[in-house]
């Protein structure tokens, strides 16, 4: 079949496709920054298209000539006024195109929740757009989801970090909310065969795998699969909804508007009640510690191929050399250093910054911004990098997204996700030269105000000390490689 799939850049998308390809479809991602999977291992396998939900025309583009569509566009992080009805308008704009382009089926991953339960307002709008969909003239199948445990998953990283983190744990009443885990792999498993359906009808499925347990008991599972001591448990009855995502912030890596959502789908239990998928009840599927077993194994062989911070947690930014910057005030800061290192060195040792590998200078400082950040509800350094080395387009890294790489050219660009007042850049360039490679740091920043101006005066000594030491010791290391490499 003809597929395109929507939210390619995104956790469930960019593990869908590799499944879709391996089964012998034809893919069309639909994105809206195609350059954001120009690094994908099979992006040469995939046609990509440019297209906006919320652009009718573009939709029509992107789905001409497709059999199917896998709608996987949600607003989780957002917590602008209206995202519910934007959420609406999309899934009816994509409803219509789907059926002006005789499209055959719409498969749709929601969330999992009772209607007679008083459901949050990020969950609500996931079973609305479900409800929309289904009005249009193309048949949906929509699966609906609780937990999805994972390697790089939101709920698996709550869960990792909450454990791993709190040797001695609170209990708010949500923790003893009873879910139904279910393992990444089957979710995958099961979008592709609800692909096959051959009767033009809607269908609405519950997905969740054999273990019906608690927050709490999630968490036992996890320290009891990671080998960790058996977590003590104190009962926090008055730890209210809006005080556990501040928390939840400071001790995963999960931001506080990602994380209310997530609590608050648990204010009721959210457990297969409704009709499962063919051959794939919850006693066939993978149990919880099985899932648990596989995410800690991937992770400890750097094999992530997606995680829930590649989705951006907002539109994306227009970039400096957008012409709506034309005579915007920008601060910058250019730090030139030569090395004698070839550049594909000198690449390596820039790619590999953030992460364990820290900012090459006063690593102490990075982590006092990164903890005052999470104080104050931004994103922090707990995200950390999908791969230790490896980079592509849209990923995460620390409170940094990836917004252009490209060994080959030597250039990486980093948009800052953290908190400040405007917007900020960090980037590098490497060039040959007779005796090796130059390396050219630069930092930009677009203030925001009165308060913008005066945070860029009153941290540049420090920052100006930070970067000249980050580009003298990315170009010590490179050198010390390549000085490695040619002794072997």
């Amino acid at each position: 079949m003809n597929v395109l799939v929507t939210g390619a850049t995104g956790y469930i998308g960019g593990r869908l496709v590799p499944y879709l390809l391996d089964a012998g479809h034809n893919v069309r991602c639909m994105t809206r920054d195609p350059a954001r999977l120009a690094l994908h291992p099979w992006r040469n396998e995939v046609e990509v298209v440019a297209a906006d939900a919320m652009d009718r025309e573009s939709l029509d583009l992107a789905m001409t000539g497709c059999d199917a569509a896998y709608y996987l566009i949600h607003g989780m992080a957002s917590e602008e006024k209206g995202f519910a009805e934007r959420d609406r308008q999309a899934a009816e704009n994509f409803a219509q195109a789907a059926g002006r382009n005789g499209l055959s089926r719409i498969v749709y991953l929601g969330g999992l929740g009772s209607n007679g339960d008083t459901l949050s307002e990020h969950l609500a709008s996931r079973q609305e757009v479900g409800r929309v969909l289904a009005k249009g003239p193309t048949p949906v199948t929509e699966l609906r989801a609780a937990v999805i445990i994972g390697s790089g998953s939101m709920s698996f990283e709550m869960i990792r970090h909450l454990t791993e983190v709190l040797p001695i744990m609170m209990r708010p009443k949500w923790v003893r909310s009873l879910c139904q885990p279910i393992a990444i792999r089957n979710v995958l498993e099961i979008l592709l065969a609800v692909l096959d359906d051959p009767d033009p009808v809607d269908r609405m499925y519950d997905i969740g795998g054999p273990d019906i347990l608690s927050y709490e008991e999630l968490m036992q599972g996890y320290a009891g699969v990671a080998g960790l001591r058996k977590r003590f448990v104190i009962p926090a009855p008055l730890f209210s909804m809006r005080l556990s995502p501040l928390f939840v912030g400071l001790a995963t890596p999960l931001p506080p508007n990602v994380a209310r959502p997530l609590i608050e789908s648990l204010r009721h239990d959210v457990i297969v009640r409704g009709v499962s998928p063919p051959g794939f009840e919850p006693e066939t599927l993978i149990t919880y510690r099985e899932a648990v077993g596989m995410a800690l194994d991937r992770i400890a062989e750097s094999a992530v191929v997606t995680r829930w911070s590649d989705a951006l947690l907002a539109p994306a930014l227009p970039m400096p050399s957008d012409p709506v910057w034309a005579g915007a005030m920008m601060f910058n800061d250019r730090r030139t250093v030569q090395s004698k290192a070839p550049s594909e060195d000198l690449f390596w040792a820039v790619s590999r910054i953030g992460g364990e590998v820290g900012y090459y200078s006063m690593d102490w400082a990075w982590a006092v911004r990164g903890w005052f950040d999470r104080l104050i509800g931004g994103v922090g350094l707990r995200r950390g990098r999908r791969d230790p080395e490896d980079l592509r387009p849209g990923d995460a890294l620390d409170f940094f997204r990836v917004v252009d790489v490209d060994p080959a050219e030597g250039r990486l660009l980093l948009e800052a996700e953290m908190k400040v007042p405007g917007s900020a850049w960090f980037g590098w360039m490497i060039e040959e030269i007779d005796e090796g490679s130059e390396l050219t740091q630069i930092a930009l920043f677009v203030p925001k105000g009165l308060f913008g101006r005066l945070y860029w005066w009153v941290l540049f000594p420090i920052h100006a000390v930070i970067w000249k030491q980050m580009t003298r010791r990315m170009a010590d290391i490179a050198t010390r490689r390549s000085e490695f490499s040619k002794r072997r």
